[in-house]
Protein backbone atom coordinates (compact mmCIF):
# COMPACT_ATOMS: atom_id res chain seq x y z
CA UNK A 1 0.00 0.00 0.00
CA UNK A 2 1.71 3.25 -1.25
CA UNK A 3 2.60 6.20 1.20
CA UNK A 4 3.83 9.41 0.92
CA UNK A 5 7.42 9.79 1.95
CA UNK A 6 7.99 9.31 5.35
CA UNK A 7 8.68 12.57 7.46
CA UNK A 8 7.69 10.87 11.38
CA UNK A 9 9.25 7.69 12.62
CA UNK A 10 7.96 5.40 15.19
CA UNK A 11 8.96 6.68 18.86
CA UNK A 12 10.44 9.10 17.87
CA UNK A 13 10.49 12.45 19.92
CA UNK A 14 8.89 14.06 17.44
CA UNK A 15 6.30 11.68 16.77
CA UNK A 16 6.21 11.89 21.17
CA UNK A 17 5.31 15.36 21.13
CA UNK A 18 2.35 15.20 19.11
CA UNK A 19 1.10 13.57 22.22
CA UNK A 20 1.48 15.30 25.45
CA UNK A 21 -0.02 12.71 27.77
CA UNK A 22 3.71 10.64 26.99
CA UNK A 23 5.17 13.38 29.69
CA UNK A 24 2.84 12.26 32.31
CA UNK A 25 2.20 8.65 31.95
CA UNK A 26 2.92 5.02 29.94
CA UNK A 27 0.02 4.71 28.27
CA UNK A 28 -0.60 0.88 27.01
CA UNK A 29 -4.55 0.98 26.91
CA UNK A 30 -5.69 1.29 22.76
CA UNK A 31 -7.47 -1.48 22.80
CA UNK A 32 -9.57 0.68 25.06
CA UNK A 33 -9.42 3.96 23.87
CA UNK A 34 -6.50 5.97 22.35
CA UNK A 35 -5.44 9.56 23.07
CA UNK A 36 -5.96 12.45 20.16
CA UNK A 37 -2.82 14.23 18.89
CA UNK A 38 -2.05 17.84 19.14
CA UNK A 39 -2.69 17.82 15.34
CA UNK A 40 -6.15 16.23 16.01
CA UNK A 41 -7.41 18.48 18.95
CA UNK A 42 -6.18 21.44 16.43
CA UNK A 43 -8.16 20.54 13.75
CA UNK A 44 -11.48 20.01 16.25
CA UNK A 45 -10.26 23.79 17.46
CA UNK A 46 -10.40 25.13 14.13
CA UNK A 47 -13.55 23.45 13.25
CA UNK A 48 -15.13 24.61 16.43
CA UNK A 49 -14.17 28.12 16.35
CA UNK A 50 -15.63 28.65 12.98
CA UNK A 51 -18.77 26.89 14.11
CA UNK A 52 -19.20 29.69 17.17
CA UNK A 53 -17.28 32.48 16.64
CA UNK A 54 -16.53 32.66 12.06
CA UNK A 55 -18.78 31.66 9.17
CA UNK A 56 -20.90 29.59 12.12
CA UNK A 57 -22.46 27.63 9.00
CA UNK A 58 -19.20 25.50 7.66
CA UNK A 59 -21.31 22.98 5.41
CA UNK A 60 -19.60 23.55 2.62
CA UNK A 61 -16.22 23.36 3.74
CA UNK A 62 -17.36 20.31 6.08
CA UNK A 63 -17.78 18.53 2.88
CA UNK A 64 -14.96 19.10 1.54
CA UNK A 65 -13.17 17.57 4.68
CA UNK A 66 -15.28 14.77 4.73
CA UNK A 67 -14.22 13.68 1.07
CA UNK A 68 -10.41 14.54 2.40
CA UNK A 69 -11.09 12.00 5.18
CA UNK A 70 -13.19 9.61 2.85
CA UNK A 71 -10.37 9.45 0.76
CA UNK A 72 -7.69 8.87 3.46
CA UNK A 73 -9.91 6.32 4.86
CA UNK A 74 -9.97 3.97 1.46
CA UNK A 75 -5.92 4.86 1.12
CA UNK A 76 -5.39 3.01 4.56
CA UNK A 77 -7.64 0.30 3.27
CA UNK A 78 -6.81 0.16 -0.13
CA UNK A 79 -9.84 0.30 -1.33
CA UNK A 80 -11.30 0.32 -4.90
CA UNK A 81 -12.66 3.97 -4.23
CA UNK A 82 -13.76 6.58 -1.70
CA UNK A 83 -17.03 5.88 -3.18
CA UNK A 84 -16.88 2.69 -0.87
CA UNK A 85 -16.85 4.25 2.45
CA UNK A 86 -19.51 5.05 4.83
CA UNK A 87 -19.49 6.87 8.26
CA UNK A 88 -21.69 6.03 11.12
CA UNK A 89 -21.56 6.68 15.06
CA UNK A 90 -20.04 3.24 15.91
CA UNK A 91 -18.92 -0.01 14.72
CA UNK A 92 -22.13 -1.67 15.84
CA UNK A 93 -24.36 0.66 13.61
CA UNK A 94 -21.64 -0.38 10.15
CA UNK A 95 -21.55 -4.13 10.80
CA UNK A 96 -25.45 -3.92 11.11
CA UNK A 97 -25.95 -2.67 7.51
CA UNK A 98 -25.04 -6.03 5.87
CA UNK A 99 -27.48 -8.65 8.17
CA UNK A 100 -29.89 -6.04 8.47
CA UNK A 101 -29.98 -5.83 4.47
CA UNK A 102 -29.56 -8.79 2.83
CA UNK A 103 -32.60 -11.38 1.98
CA UNK A 104 -32.38 -14.69 4.88
CA UNK A 105 -33.60 -18.26 4.30
CA UNK A 106 -34.47 -20.48 7.22
CA UNK A 107 -31.49 -22.54 7.35
CA UNK A 108 -28.79 -20.22 6.37
CA UNK A 109 -25.97 -20.44 8.52
CA UNK A 110 -23.61 -17.58 9.65
CA UNK A 111 -20.09 -18.41 11.26
CA UNK A 112 -18.75 -16.72 14.29
CA UNK A 113 -16.41 -17.83 16.77
CA UNK A 114 -16.82 -18.16 21.14
CA UNK A 115 -14.44 -15.16 21.99
CA UNK A 116 -15.92 -12.50 19.64
CA UNK A 117 -17.02 -8.78 20.99
CA UNK A 118 -20.32 -9.00 21.57
CA UNK A 119 -20.50 -5.67 18.64
CA UNK A 120 -19.82 -8.64 16.41
CA UNK A 121 -22.48 -11.08 17.65
CA UNK A 122 -25.52 -9.06 17.79
CA UNK A 123 -26.02 -7.98 14.67
CA UNK A 124 -26.54 -11.61 13.64
CA UNK A 125 -28.27 -12.79 16.76
CA UNK A 126 -30.71 -10.49 15.79
CA UNK A 127 -31.53 -12.83 12.63
CA UNK A 128 -32.33 -16.08 14.32
CA UNK A 129 -36.09 -14.64 14.43
CA UNK A 130 -35.73 -15.46 10.86
CA UNK A 131 -34.45 -18.81 11.18
CA UNK A 132 -30.86 -17.87 10.36
CA UNK A 133 -28.48 -19.99 12.45
CA UNK A 134 -25.85 -19.05 14.43
CA UNK A 135 -22.55 -21.09 14.35
CA UNK A 136 -20.05 -20.29 16.89
CA UNK A 137 -16.57 -21.91 15.87
CA UNK A 138 -14.96 -23.00 18.77
CA UNK A 139 -11.45 -21.19 19.29
CA UNK A 140 -8.15 -22.80 19.64
CA UNK A 141 -6.15 -20.66 22.28
CA UNK A 142 -7.59 -18.03 20.91
CA UNK A 143 -6.82 -18.87 17.38
CA UNK A 144 -9.29 -18.66 14.49
CA UNK A 145 -7.27 -20.38 11.71
CA UNK A 146 -8.38 -20.32 7.92
CA UNK A 147 -8.42 -24.71 8.49
CA UNK A 148 -10.73 -24.17 11.15
CA UNK A 149 -12.95 -22.36 9.16
CA UNK A 150 -12.63 -24.96 5.87
CA UNK A 151 -13.89 -27.35 8.14
CA UNK A 152 -16.52 -25.73 9.08
CA UNK A 153 -17.32 -25.20 5.57
CA UNK A 154 -16.96 -28.51 4.56
CA UNK A 155 -19.22 -29.82 7.66
CA UNK A 156 -22.36 -27.77 6.45
CA UNK A 157 -22.42 -28.88 2.53
CA UNK A 158 -25.56 -29.21 1.60
CA UNK A 159 -26.27 -32.15 -0.79
CA UNK A 160 -25.76 -30.32 -4.00
CA UNK A 161 -21.97 -29.30 -3.07
CA UNK A 162 -22.72 -25.60 -1.55
CA UNK A 163 -22.48 -24.17 1.65
CA UNK A 164 -24.83 -23.39 4.19
CA UNK A 165 -22.88 -20.97 5.57
CA UNK A 166 -24.03 -17.50 3.73
CA UNK A 167 -21.75 -15.38 5.87
CA UNK A 168 -18.33 -15.51 8.10
CA UNK A 169 -17.59 -12.28 10.31
CA UNK A 170 -14.26 -12.25 11.98
CA UNK A 171 -12.43 -9.87 14.36
CA UNK A 172 -8.96 -8.99 12.45
CA UNK A 173 -7.66 -9.10 15.41
CA UNK A 174 -9.31 -10.34 18.90
CA UNK A 175 -9.65 -7.69 21.81
CA UNK A 176 -9.00 -10.10 24.65
CA UNK A 177 -6.26 -12.82 23.07
CA UNK A 178 -4.91 -10.13 20.56
CA UNK A 179 -4.86 -13.04 18.06
CA UNK A 180 -4.43 -11.92 14.49
CA UNK A 181 -6.45 -13.53 11.56
CA UNK A 182 -5.09 -14.71 8.43
CA UNK A 183 -7.78 -13.05 6.73
CA UNK A 184 -6.17 -13.17 3.06
CA UNK A 185 -6.64 -16.75 3.54
CA UNK A 186 -9.82 -17.18 4.86
CA UNK A 187 -10.83 -14.46 2.61
CA UNK A 188 -9.57 -16.36 -0.29
CA UNK A 189 -11.39 -19.38 1.29
CA UNK A 190 -14.72 -17.67 1.36
CA UNK A 191 -14.75 -15.92 -1.91
CA UNK A 192 -14.16 -19.74 -3.31
CA UNK A 193 -17.32 -21.26 -1.57
CA UNK A 194 -19.27 -17.66 -2.20
CA UNK A 195 -19.43 -16.42 1.14
CA UNK A 196 -19.66 -13.19 2.36
CA UNK A 197 -16.53 -12.22 4.41
CA UNK A 198 -17.50 -9.53 7.24
CA UNK A 199 -14.73 -8.25 9.35
CA UNK A 200 -14.47 -6.62 12.61
CA UNK A 201 -11.38 -4.39 12.04
CA UNK A 202 -11.67 -1.97 15.25
CA UNK A 203 -8.97 -3.61 16.83
CA UNK A 204 -6.37 -4.16 13.48
CA UNK A 205 -6.88 -0.12 12.09
CA UNK A 206 -3.83 1.51 12.59
CA UNK A 207 -1.67 -1.03 14.29
CA UNK A 208 -1.46 -3.32 10.69
CA UNK A 209 -1.43 -3.25 7.34
CA UNK A 210 -4.89 -3.84 5.97
CA UNK A 211 -5.47 -4.69 2.14
CA UNK A 212 -9.68 -5.05 1.45
CA UNK A 213 -8.79 -6.34 -1.92
CA UNK A 214 -6.05 -8.82 -1.15
CA UNK A 215 -8.14 -10.21 1.72
CA UNK A 216 -11.43 -10.38 -0.15
CA UNK A 217 -12.68 -8.56 2.30
CA UNK A 218 -16.63 -7.81 1.17
CA UNK A 219 -17.34 -5.60 4.01
CA UNK A 220 -15.26 -3.84 6.95
CA UNK A 221 -16.12 -2.22 10.01
CA UNK A 222 -14.14 -0.11 12.19
CA UNK A 223 -15.29 2.70 14.96
CA UNK A 224 -11.95 5.31 15.25
CA UNK A 225 -11.70 5.39 19.21
CA UNK A 226 -9.04 2.92 19.51
CA UNK A 227 -5.96 2.60 17.30
CA UNK A 228 -7.02 5.05 14.79
CA UNK A 229 -6.65 7.68 18.02
CA UNK A 230 -9.49 9.65 17.02
CA UNK A 231 -12.95 10.70 18.52
CA UNK A 232 -15.74 8.46 19.95
CA UNK A 233 -18.84 8.65 18.47
CA UNK A 234 -17.56 8.03 14.69
CA UNK A 235 -16.96 4.62 12.60
CA UNK A 236 -16.42 3.75 9.10
CA UNK A 237 -18.11 1.02 6.69
CA UNK A 238 -16.53 -0.36 3.66
CA UNK A 239 -18.23 -2.58 0.97
CA UNK A 240 -17.73 -3.97 -2.04
CA UNK A 241 -20.30 -2.46 -5.20
CA UNK A 242 -20.92 -6.08 -5.30
CA UNK A 243 -22.21 -6.69 -2.13
CA UNK A 244 -23.64 -3.27 -1.86
CA UNK A 245 -26.27 -4.34 -4.74
CA UNK A 246 -27.00 -7.27 -2.72
CA UNK A 247 -27.88 -5.04 0.66
CA UNK A 248 -31.76 -3.83 0.74
CA UNK A 249 -31.04 -0.82 3.23
CA UNK A 250 -33.51 -1.21 6.37
CA UNK A 251 -33.45 2.86 6.66
CA UNK A 252 -33.38 5.33 4.43
CA UNK A 253 -32.68 8.97 5.07
CA UNK A 254 -32.10 12.33 2.61
CA UNK A 255 -29.15 11.76 1.68
CA UNK A 256 -29.32 8.11 0.30
CA UNK A 257 -30.76 8.81 -3.13
CA UNK A 258 -28.88 10.27 -5.76
CA UNK A 259 -29.76 13.75 -5.96
CA UNK A 260 -30.19 14.23 -2.20
CA UNK A 261 -29.95 18.11 -2.89
CA UNK A 262 -33.49 17.93 -5.22
CA UNK A 263 -35.72 18.27 -2.57
CA UNK A 264 -39.66 17.42 -3.93
CA UNK A 265 -38.32 14.34 -6.19
CA UNK A 266 -39.01 12.05 -3.90
CA UNK A 267 -39.12 8.81 -6.44
CA UNK A 268 -35.06 8.68 -6.83
CA UNK A 269 -32.77 6.23 -7.45
CA UNK A 270 -30.34 5.46 -4.19
CA UNK A 271 -27.11 6.92 -4.71
CA UNK A 272 -25.02 4.50 -6.21
CA UNK A 273 -21.95 5.41 -3.42
CA UNK A 274 -21.86 3.96 -0.44
CA UNK A 275 -23.50 7.09 1.18
CA UNK A 276 -26.29 5.29 0.55
CA UNK A 277 -26.38 4.46 4.24
CA UNK A 278 -25.44 7.90 5.74
CA UNK A 279 -28.96 8.46 5.51
CA UNK A 280 -28.30 12.51 6.77
CA UNK A 281 -26.06 15.37 8.10
CA UNK A 282 -23.36 13.64 10.12
CA UNK A 283 -20.80 14.05 12.68
CA UNK A 284 -18.89 16.74 10.73
CA UNK A 285 -16.53 17.03 14.30
CA UNK A 286 -15.63 13.47 14.49
CA UNK A 287 -14.99 12.84 10.62
CA UNK A 288 -12.43 16.08 10.86
CA UNK A 289 -10.63 14.90 13.59
CA UNK A 290 -10.21 11.26 12.11
CA UNK A 291 -8.84 12.73 8.66
CA UNK A 292 -6.52 14.71 10.75
CA UNK A 293 -5.44 11.48 12.42
CA UNK A 294 -5.19 9.21 9.33
CA UNK A 295 -2.56 11.81 7.57
CA UNK A 296 -0.33 10.60 10.63
CA UNK A 297 -0.74 6.68 10.07
CA UNK A 298 -0.36 7.42 6.52
CA UNK A 299 2.77 9.53 7.08
CA UNK A 300 4.60 7.13 8.94
CA UNK A 301 3.42 4.20 6.89
CA UNK A 302 1.79 0.94 8.65
CA UNK A 303 3.72 -1.31 7.79
CA UNK A 304 6.55 0.37 9.60
CA UNK A 305 4.01 0.37 13.18
CA UNK A 306 3.32 -3.03 12.42
CA UNK A 307 7.21 -3.61 12.58
CA UNK A 308 7.65 -1.39 15.46
CA UNK A 309 4.31 -3.02 17.53
CA UNK A 310 6.12 -6.22 16.44
CA UNK A 311 9.30 -5.55 18.61
CA UNK A 312 7.15 -3.87 21.59
CA UNK A 313 4.93 -7.11 21.96
CA UNK A 314 7.94 -9.40 21.93
CA UNK A 315 9.54 -7.16 24.87
CA UNK A 316 6.67 -7.62 26.57
CA UNK A 317 5.51 -11.20 26.44
CA UNK A 318 9.50 -11.96 26.93
CA UNK A 319 9.14 -9.89 30.45
CA UNK A 320 6.08 -10.85 31.41
CA UNK A 321 6.62 -14.27 31.05
CA UNK A 322 7.46 -16.68 33.81
CA UNK A 323 6.46 -14.34 36.36
CA UNK A 324 4.49 -16.74 38.63
CA UNK A 325 1.38 -13.98 38.89
CA UNK A 326 0.30 -15.11 35.49
CA UNK A 327 -0.77 -18.46 34.64
CA UNK A 328 -0.62 -17.71 30.63
CA UNK A 329 1.05 -15.00 28.41
CA UNK A 330 0.14 -14.35 25.00
CA UNK A 331 2.13 -16.37 22.70
CA UNK A 332 1.32 -16.02 19.48
CA UNK A 333 4.02 -16.08 16.37
CA UNK A 334 4.88 -12.80 15.31
CA UNK A 335 3.12 -12.72 12.02
CA UNK A 336 -0.27 -13.62 14.35
CA UNK A 337 0.12 -10.83 16.57
CA UNK A 338 -0.99 -6.76 16.77
CA UNK A 339 -0.51 -5.20 19.43
CA UNK A 340 -2.16 -6.35 22.03
CA UNK A 341 -0.64 -8.75 25.05
CA UNK A 342 -2.56 -10.12 27.15
CA UNK A 343 -1.46 -12.31 30.69
CA UNK A 344 -3.97 -14.12 32.69
CA UNK A 345 -3.61 -13.98 36.31
CA UNK A 346 -2.59 -17.08 38.60
CA UNK A 347 -5.14 -15.80 41.13
CA UNK A 348 -8.15 -13.30 39.58
CA UNK A 349 -9.03 -12.27 42.41
CA UNK A 350 -6.26 -9.90 42.74
CA UNK A 351 -6.69 -8.14 39.53
CA UNK A 352 -8.59 -5.20 40.70
CA UNK A 353 -5.79 -4.36 43.05
CA UNK A 354 -3.14 -5.04 40.56
CA UNK A 355 -4.34 -2.42 38.54
CA UNK A 356 -5.17 -0.02 40.74
CA UNK A 357 -1.06 -0.26 42.00
CA UNK A 358 -0.41 0.03 38.04
CA UNK A 359 -2.48 2.57 37.45
CA UNK A 360 -1.19 4.62 40.36
CA UNK A 361 2.45 4.24 38.88
CA UNK A 362 1.32 6.09 35.85
CA UNK A 363 1.14 2.75 33.92
CA UNK A 364 -1.98 2.46 31.81
CA UNK A 365 -3.54 -1.28 31.23
CA UNK A 366 -6.61 -2.79 30.85
CA UNK A 367 -8.27 -5.48 32.87
CA UNK A 368 -10.17 -8.07 30.72
CA UNK A 369 -11.54 -11.33 32.10
CA UNK A 370 -8.95 -12.01 34.64
CA UNK A 371 -6.10 -11.12 32.37
CA UNK A 372 -4.14 -7.79 32.36
CA UNK A 373 -3.83 -6.54 28.68
CA UNK A 374 -1.53 -3.86 27.34
CA UNK A 375 -1.59 -2.58 23.71
CA UNK A 376 1.20 0.33 23.13
CA UNK A 377 1.05 1.96 19.73
CA UNK A 378 3.50 3.51 17.22
CA UNK A 379 4.64 6.35 19.88
CA UNK A 380 5.44 4.36 23.03
CA UNK A 381 9.14 3.24 23.42
CA UNK A 382 11.35 0.28 24.40
CA UNK A 383 12.42 2.27 27.74
CA UNK A 384 8.98 2.40 28.65
CA UNK A 385 7.89 -1.32 28.05
CA UNK A 386 11.00 -2.12 30.35
CA UNK A 387 9.76 0.43 33.24
CA UNK A 388 6.27 -1.13 32.70
CA UNK A 389 7.83 -4.85 33.05
CA UNK A 390 9.68 -3.11 36.34
CA UNK A 391 6.06 -1.70 37.78
CA UNK A 392 4.63 -5.43 37.26
CA UNK A 393 6.98 -7.15 38.86
CA UNK A 394 7.09 -4.47 41.94
CA UNK A 395 2.74 -5.10 41.96
CA UNK A 396 2.65 -8.60 41.82
CA UNK A 397 4.67 -9.74 44.40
Amino acid sequence: MPHPQTQLQCASEELRTLFPHTRESIYLDHASIGPLSIRVRAALDKHLVARSEGAVNTFVQDLALMRETRASVARLLNAESPDRIAFFMNTSDALNVVPAGLEWRTGDVILLNDLEFPSNVYPYWNLKRQGVEIEFLPTREGEVTPEMVEQAIMRSRREDGSSKIKLVSLSAVQFLSGFRADMAAIGALCKQHGIIFVVDAIQAAGAIPLDVQAMHIDALACGAQKWLMSTTGLAFLYITEELQERVEQATLGWISVEKPWDFFTYDQALNATATRYENGTLNFPGIIALGASVQTFLELGVSRIEAHLGALTEQLIAGLRGNPAFSHVTDFPKERRAGIVSATLAHPSNGEEILAKMLRAQCVISLREGRLRFAPHCYNTAEEIARTLDVVRDVCK
